[in-house]
């Protein structure tokens, strides 16, 4: 329960701090590239519900749905890697985590497609927690291409979770740690 009220409370304050960065951000992408501002894609969420993930968008239109480590450089825009390397790109995600979709610490949210990486996680329990925007997986460089290793590392983080774990791993990677996702220009 403290977690989600923590959850909830930072992430309300963090949309209303960011606004005007997010709105500066949807007009550059716009003007930089044909298509919407958010990319919005449908995840595998906490019990396994489907939920859709907001996202700045940081690929070319019409570039195919697949897992970022499956993803071509080519298709990242000159913004959209300046974003991602940034972890800007994520900043819409705080309106998953006030809606109880995600948490601001947890395992990264899957894609539907991802049936291996769904096979792992269901057998190490990961399902059990929300996902998260940022996690102890993504800081250690671990990536959806290893299923079974990020499931694991994604199992020890919800036993050992506390709030002073979550709030180190939200400063580390405010502060730049972590490799963020596989495509990157």
């Amino acid at each position: 329960m403290m977690k989600r009220l923590f959850d909830f409370s930072a992430a309300l304050v963090g949309l209303i701090l960011t606004s005007p960065v997010m709105a500066v951000i949807a007009i550059v992408v716009r003007a930089t590239s044909p298509g919407p501002a958010l990319f919005i894609q449908t995840r595998v969420g906490r019990n396994e519900v489907p939920f859709r993930c907001y996202k700045f968008r940081t690929m070319a239109t019409g570039t195919p749905d697949v897992a970022s480590h499956h993803a071509s450089t080519a298709w990242i825009t000159p913004v959209g890697g300046w974003l991602r390397a940034y972890k800007l790109d994520e900043l819409p995600q705080l309106l998953n985590v006030v809606l109880g979709e995600m948490s601001l610490v947890g395992p990264r949210p899957c894609l539907p497609s991802q049936a291996e990486m769904i096979s792992e996680r269901r057998k190490q329990g990961v399902f059990s927690a929300r996902p998260g925007i940022t996690g102890s997986a993504q800081l250690a460089g671990i990536d959806m291409s290893e299923p079974a290793r990020l499931a694991e590392a994604d199992r020890q983080y919800i036993e050992r979770q506390s709030f002073t774990g979550d709030l180190a791993i939200l400063i580390a990677t405010a502060l730049g740690r972590g490799a963020g996702d596989a495509a990157r220009k």
